[in-house]
């Protein structure tokens, strides 16, 4: 009975290890073909340099539509289709700001922050009060700050080594500051860009005021230019002139494009890789997020090309206005609850097409467990960290009907230099590491196909 045990345990030994060394085979034929010869990069720079930033319900947006649905059908999906999501339109206009510096005012880089409203084009001038924190800023009095401008200049912490956990800490500066102001009666708010970058550029992006709360104009500026600013203002007293034209102007049709390989055993479940396909209406929307959007593709043309049938039926998915509302998100995920499609993973690439270092899981402890057993054959194209509880936002919803979510995770150093700024611009893209993203995103795809 000894003997007959040891052997079925030696049996199970090598089974294991004939599958993991055929796996590990698959993924390098998958691999080799990707860097060989993948389209997401020209893709790419076809996105970025014909069509640029693309903020949803802008005629770029329109534009990148299109050019998705033609991209879906030349990787080679058996079905490509729009889904319509309504949109909100928010328009930047002209917009300029110039502060006090060395007694006299001049103007610096600057960008209103999303969804928020200008001065109407009418020039505002107002007394800044500066403040470090938030913290900081619940000493004031409601009359220290009524009708000033408040200069929040909280620093992005550079003590964090993983930059998503300091943005995290940071990006209350662009929602609940803002708020905050309003509440005491502020007459604008400037915040120090919610980035990391050592140079000028101001990053933007989405806000949202409170209910019942005034409708006051915010906007970020650059670090070098907060640090002069934060200077000025402990020197002496100081002002700010802010003109801006942003508004929002209602709502827009546009659309999610999806593209379909067909499963061959179990065509009625589902599994979706996706980015988004809007980006802020400043740089081209290069690394946030042209990148998740042309790997997601590219993981369609790579199993196409593979000539083998995945089982499931595999979406990739381009979601309009992640950064604005994620009403692409919450469409896609109405559908699947309308339709009673049965999703068995989710994927999303919106971090940056740098060097993948991992895969974020959301999901069961169990599932956690089986999908962690699949690290070794990541590790050699250098993705080993499991560990982070991750998925995407425009996936997101689709935890709510238990569908089992993950993220790409690329290398998070240089990301927030560029995000939500004019320095996202294709030539910051390396395409050794966006098509090694693009691997990593078709491998979890293909395990999730074979073994869930």
């Amino acid at each position: 009975m000894k003997r007959l045990a040891a052997f079925v345990g030696l049996l199970a030994t090598a089974m294991t290890s004939f599958a993991q060394n055929a796996d590990s085979l698959a993924l390098r034929r998958l691999s080799d073909d990707i860097m060989w010869n993948s389209t997401c990069y020209d893709n790419l720079r076809v996105l970025t340099k014909t069509i640029g930033h693309r903020l949803s319900g802008s005629p770029e947006a329109d534009k990148a539509v299109a050019w998705g649905k033609a991209a879906m059908e030349a990787a080679g999906a058996d079905r490509v289709w729009l889904q319509p999501v309504d949109v909100p339109l928010w328009v930047r206009g002209k917009e300029t700001l110039k502060v006090q510096l060395d007694g006299r005012f001049q103007q610096i880089p600057m960008l209103s922050l999303g969804n928020t409203e200008g001065t109407g084009g009418k020039l505002l001038e107002r007394e800044l009060v500066c403040v470090a924190d938030l913290a900081a800023f619940e000493q004031l009095s409601a009359e220290q700050v009524k009708d000033k401008i408040i200069f929040f200049n909280y620093k992005f912490r550079q003590d964090l080594v993983n930059t998503f956990e300091g943005y995290g800490d940071a990006v209350k500066y662009r929602w609940v500051a803002l708020n905050k102001a309003a509440e005491k009666l502020a007459a604008g708010v400037i915040i120090r860009s919610v980035g990391t970058g050592a140079d000028d550029a101001p990053h933007t992006g989405a806000s949202r005021y409170y209910d019942g709360l005034p409708h006051i104009p915010a906007v970020a500026i650059g670090n070098i230019s907060a640090d002069r600013l934060a200077a000025a203002c402990s020197r002496s007293k100081c002002k700010a002139q802010l003109v801006s034209n942003c508004s929002m102007k209602g709502v827009k049709r546009s659309y999610n494009v999806i593209g379909e390989l067909k499963g061959a055993e179990r065509p009625d479940e589902f599994i979706v890789v996706g980015g988004h396909l809007d980006s802020w209406d400043v740089g081209e929307g290069a690394h946030d997020d042209g990148a998740g959007c042309v790997q997601s593709i590219e993981v369609l043309r790579a199993l196409k090309a593979s000539g083998e049938k995945p089982r499931r039926s595999i979406r990739a998915v381009l979601f309009m206005n992640e950064e604005n509302g994620v009403k692409g998100g919450y469409a896609y995920a109405d559908s699947v609850k309308a339709t009673g499609e049965k999703h068995i993973w989710a994927m999303e690439s919106d971090a940056g097409g740098f060097s993948p270092r991992g895969v974020g899981l959301e999901m069961t402890a169990t599932l956690k467990q089986k999908v962690r057993s699949w690290a070794p054959l990541l590790e050699p194209y250098g993705v080993y960290d499991f560990s982070q509880e991750e998925g995407g936002t425009d996936i997101g919803p689709l935890k709510k009907l238990g569908v089992p979510l993950a993220g790409l995770l690329p290398d998070s150093q240089r990301y927030f230099d560029l995000h939500h700024s004019a320095n996202d611009v294709f030539e910051t893209v390396s395409h050794r590491e966006l098509k090694l993203g693009a691997f990593t995103l078709t491998a979890m795809v293909w395990l999730a196909d074979q073994y869930l």
